[in-house]
């Protein structure tokens, strides 16, 4: 094994992984990134919930550099623990934390601000918490102590700043937007919250968490915009996560004269579950920033572990790569894609010199490269689609059963076809990330999976299940489908359709420790597909947290 494969197989080669736990907020500021995470110092989870904010700094989203922590739980309002928040950069360039503290007396949730010492720092390492804390203190209509998660602040045409805070009021799981002219005095908006979770038989989430509200340029643009940016026309995207389960946003018109958020697809309702998914695959708590260097926003996620295993290991959780984000063409739906400096990474390529089938029930192996860290993208002309098994209508809104139900290892008619990755030479570990198209009314509806039913071979612990969306194409006019997948070790990151469509998954192969991993385009369709464009690089390890802090 080479020095890519002798890397310790449970940590990543190249996606953020803070030194035992997850994340808060990311933020550019003077020229470097700035990435704090919720970090327990005593246990690589959460432990008794008392969390520091660990601080890391990059010239370029790629290499980190550890930088100690920025807050410790040491005062009265966040003695019992420094929890989620966000990093805002005020008017002359002082950054400011926004974070949720556990206090002293009930060890109710309230919201604290921390400013950069010495914002000159190019590292900014020291921080300090001014004596007015908790700068907004617990409402008395918040129920179940659910009170955390400010988002980036912003400031509305009226020279006010503003930020939201995930609530449970009276059950109802809510935003709940303040005011301030000074960042230290903060006053409750008083009209009705920004979003108040609820569904059609009324049973909303009432637990709400790490909201984001940012604005976008015009659809098709792919140029970000400032969290503060609200001259006339711009779209917001309002994302909320769905406690501990997934990530949901809605694209719509923000008014901060009124401090409210008209949805552009009012018939999904207001229960975030039924919005549109960040990614359909595991992936939770995102945070946006505004990259000012390169005019973009890009997102971060946490990717936590699959198999149990943070306690012994002594970490736990990683950062999905950091991705560029803007508004799809249709202005309702975001795209996503690895920032560019991934290519930074880029070492030994391989490819096609032209097109290639893949026949029927067939694999053809792409080699030369190490493939347990790599850039892959492809794209697969779809075959004749009068072989299209019929939709059963049971699954239009079950896309992830239907990927269970028909997973990579079941053939069909017009797919599964992908990639097969992190596989063992036997090929009884391995990863499918697949197409398979259905015939639908008049139609086709073109299936997107990632199935870890066979992505590790250990007895216990691991979780395997399989990942699924509908593509929004039209596979019948287009005559392709294109596919991007990152992998690296315990993860993989796939984008479909240019982006449109994302899915995470974490995999925990057991060969990977002793033997090489292998990649393979595949086809269990009735029909030969045929591979007109395929490039895969292997990519470098980057540099993480390593060496101490400096």
């Amino acid at each position: 094994m080479n020095g890519a494969e002798k890397l310790n197989h449970g940590r990543t080669a190249y996606h953020f992984q803070p030194a035992k736990y997850w994340q808060n907020g990311p933020m550019y500021h003077n020229g470097m990134y700035h990435f704090f995470y919720q970090y327990n110092p005593r246990g690589p989870t959460w432990g008794d919930g008392k969390l520091s904010w660990g601080h890391s700094v990059s010239g370029d989203l790629v290499n980190w550099a550890d930088v100690g922590n920025a807050l410790d739980p040491t005062s009265p309002f966040d003695v019992n623990g420094c929890w989620s928040g966000s990093a805002t950069v005020l008017p002359g360039g002082r950054p400011a934390i926004l974070y949720t503290g556990m206090d002293d007396a009930d060890k109710a949730q309230v919201q604290n601000v921390a400013f950069a010492k010495n914002p000159s720092d190019p590292l900014l390492r020291e921080w300090e918490k001014p004596s007015c804390n908790p700068v907004i203190p617990m409402p008395a209509d918040v129920t179940g102590n659910n009170f955390r998660d400010p988002t980036e602040a912003w400031r509305g045409r009226d020279g006010l700043w503003r930020v939201a805070v995930a609530a449970e009021v009276r059950g109802v799981g809510s935003l709940l937007v303040y005011r301030s002219a000074d960042f230290l005095h903060w006053e409750r908006n008083a009209g009705a919250p920004l979003h108040a979770a609820s569904s059609r038989d009324g049973d909303g989430p009432a637990v709400l968490e790490c909201p984001d509200l940012f604005p976008m340029a015009a659809p098709g643009a792919m140029e970000g915009l400032d969290v503060s940016a609200s001259r006339a026309g711009v779209l917001h995207v309002l994302k909320l996560s769905d406690f501990a389960k997934e990530d949901h946003y809605m694209v719509g018109r923000y008014d901060d004269e009124e401090d409210t958020f008209k949805p552009a697809e009012p018939e999904r309702g207001g229960d975030c579950a039924n919005w549109r998914r960040l990614d359909h695959g595991h992936l939770y708590a995102s945070k946006s920033f505004y990259d000012a260097r390169k005019k973009r926003r890009v997102l971060w996620a946490w990717v936590d572990e699959t198999d149990g295993g943070g306690e012994g290991r002594g970490w736990a959780g990683i950062q999905a790569f950091p991705r560029a984000m803007w508004l799809d063409t249709d202005g309702k739906r975001l795209v996503q894609w690895p920032v560019e400096e991934i290519e930074t990474l880029r070492r030994k390529r391989v490819g096609l010199q032209w097109a290639t089938e893949v026949d029927a029930g067939g694999t053809k192996e792409i080699a030369g490269i190490v493939s347990l860290q790599a850039d892959v993208q492809a794209v697969f002309e779809v075959p004749n689609l009068e072989d299209a098994e019929t939709l059963d209508p049971k699954w239009l809104q079950d896309p992830k059963g239907l990927c269970a139900e028909k997973g990579a290892s079941v053939p069909g008619g017009v797919g599964p076809f992908g990639l097969l990755v992190m596989a063992s030479g036997d090929l009884r570990e391995h990863t499918s990330i697949f197409f398979r198209v259905f015939k639908h009314l008049d139609t086709y509806k073109v299936l997107m999976c990632t199935d870890l039913t066979k992505s590790s071979t250990k007895a216990e612990g691991v979780k395997i299940p399989s990942y699924g969306a509908f593509l929004d194409v039209d596979v019948e006019k287009d005559k392709s489908l294109s596919l991007r997948t990152l992998i690296d070790h315990t993860v993989v990151e796939s984008f479909g359709d240019g982006g449109r469509t994302c899915m995470t998954a974490r995999m925990y192969p057991e060969h990977a420790a002793t033997s090489r991993s292998r990649l393979y385009a595949f086809n269990y369709g009735a029909g030969a597909v045929k591979v007109s464009k395929l490039e895969a690089w292997e990519l470098a390890t980057a540099a993480v947290n390593g060496g101490g802090v400096i």
